[in-house]
């Protein structure tokens, strides 16, 4: 299981790129991470 809890991520200390992100990935599961240039999915992988 991978498990990510209130997740924030800002380069400024101003503006998050990401903000109280919360994901449970189960065993066996898939996962699709979508969305526009930008949005902060590359910074959430890392």
């Amino acid at each position: 299981m991978i498990e990510l809890r209130n997740v924030s991520k800002s380069y400024d200390g101003k503006t998050f790129v990401l903000h109280d992100i919360s994901v449970q990935i189960q065993e066996g599961e898939f996962f699709v991470l979508v969305g526009p240039s930008g949005c902060g999915k590359s910074t959430l992988l890392r």
